[in-house]
C-alpha cells in the first residue's frame, strides 16, 4: 500500500486509528493485505487531505461510506460543502496571486528604471 500510494506505513496506521480506513485482513505473517479498492480509497483520502479537508470531516465521510448507499445523500452534501469552501479558497488564492504579480511587475519596472538611470548617469528620482 505504501508503494502504491506514496503513504508511509506510519500514516496508514494513523489512518486506521483515525478510522479513515478500516483494519484489513492480514497474512499468516501478520502483514496487512490491502485490496485494489483499498488503494483507491486511500488515494481518494489523500486527495481530500490535499484539498484541505480536516481529518474529522474525512472521518465523517469514511463512516458514512462504510454505511453504504443509504448515506449517499449525506456524503454528497459533505463533498458539496467542501467543494464550496475549496472554490472560495481558490478565489482568494487567485486574488493573492494577482496582487503578488502586480507587486513583482512594479519592482521589475522600478529596477529597470534604476538601471536605465545608472546607465544614463542620472540620479535616482
Amino acid at each position: 500500500m505504501s508503494e502504491a500510494t506514496g503513504v508511509s506505513a506510519h500514516t496508514l496506521r494513523y489512518y486506521e486509528r483515525a478510522e479513515l480506513i478500516w483494519p484489513v485482513d492480514r497474512s499468516s505473517g501478520n502483514q496487512r493485505r490491502y485490496s485494489a479498492a483499498d488503494v483507491e480509497w486511500v488515494r481518494f483520502l489523500l486527495r481530500l487531505r490535499e484539498t484541505g479537508m480536516k481529518i474529522a470531516q474525512m472521518r465523517e465521510y469514511a463512516v458514512l461510506r462504510e454505511q453504504g448507499p443509504v448515506t449517499t445523500e449525506a456524503r454528497l452534501r459533505l463533498l458539496e460543502v467542501h467543494q464550496t469552501g475549496l472554490r472560495e479558497q481558490i478565489a482568494r488564492l487567485r486574488a493573492h496571486e494577482k496582487a503578488l504579480a502586480e507587486k513583482i511587475t512594479t519592482y521589475r519596472d522600478d529596477l529597470a528604471a534604476l538601471q536605465a538611470n545608472r546607465q544614463n548617469g542620472t540620479a535616482d528620482a
